[in-house]
């Protein structure tokens, strides 16, 4: 699923194949921006910000947000696509590629100037140029809830999605449950700001240092399945800020408390 180090992966992908050259072809099909039109501007970069894309062209910034099963796929100029064209909700081409924007959640266009009133509430990011750890810690281990759910917050820490927030917790051997303000906040992002950096390079992450399929993770997707560590079974449960935003949890009852 799409995390911070696949934002990162797909921005990085982005502006290698549009930065510095010209819009010939910039399409939005959603009906609010159906007539926006930035063919003849140029494209300055394509950067991520935790989960968010942001390409800045002209003086505009495009941004979108992959949730769940967006993505953006780089093509040569007049291959074929590899996914149904009915899926594309966004395409900014130029003489050489076409980059295109399939299930795309959310898609705004606003002036570059303004882009912050977009993700100016968003978290210090660990793959970004200006982390702050200091400030991460301080969010999130002023946050009465859950671990679990603080990690995720956007607003605590930008890019870490569920995968991560259960790696995370198992690793420093924290159950999802407790409060964050009762864990070791810097400890916890230190380990999470690391895992993420040493993922954001690889085809597939890994969080155990092993490359093999079904190696990889220490407790996610693997309920019923004993515990790398100490051989007790995996339990498995939900937890979220509110009913629509619950996630899959997994922990070892005896590694984490």
């Amino acid at each position: 699923m799409p995390e911070g180090d696949t934002v990162h992966r797909a921005a990085q992908r982005l502006h290698d194949a549009l930065a510095g050259s010209e819009v010939t072809r910039f399409e939005l099909r959603v009906p609010q921006l159906a007539t926006a039109d930035l063919r003849g501007m140029p494209v300055h970069s394509v950067v991520a910000r935790g989960k968010h894309l942001l390409h800045r062209i002209g003086e505009w910034t495009l941004h979108s947000h992959l949730k769940m099963e967006g993505e953006w796929r780089v093509y040569r100029r007049g291959e074929p696509w590899r996914k149904p064209a009915f899926q594309a909700r966004a395409i900014v081409g130029t003489e050489e590629w076409d980059t295109v924007g399939f299930d795309l959640a959310d898609i705004d266009l606003v002036p570059t100037r303004d882009e912050g009133s977009l993700v100016d509430y968003l978290g210090p990011d660990p793959l970004g140029p200006d982390w702050d750890p200091a400030e991460a810690t301080r969010r999130l281990g002023a946050d009465p809830r859950a671990a679990h759910v603080a990690v995720l917050d956007q607003r605590n820490v930008a890019g870490f999605g569920n995968v991560y927030a259960n790696e995370m917790l198992f690793v420093r051997g924290i159950l999802p449950t407790k409060p964050a303000t009762e864990v070791d906040a810097a400890a916890l992002l230190d380990l999470g700001a690391r895992m993420i950096r040493a993922n954001v390079h690889r085809a597939a992450r890994t969080f155990t240092g092993e490359d093999r399929p079904g190696r990889r993770f220490w407790v996610y997707g693997r309920a019923g399945k004993p515990c790398r560590r100490c051989g007790t079974l995996i339990q498995e449960g939900s937890l979220g800020a509110g009913p629509t935003s619950e996630r899959n949890v997994f922990w070892c009852p005896r590694c984490q408390v």
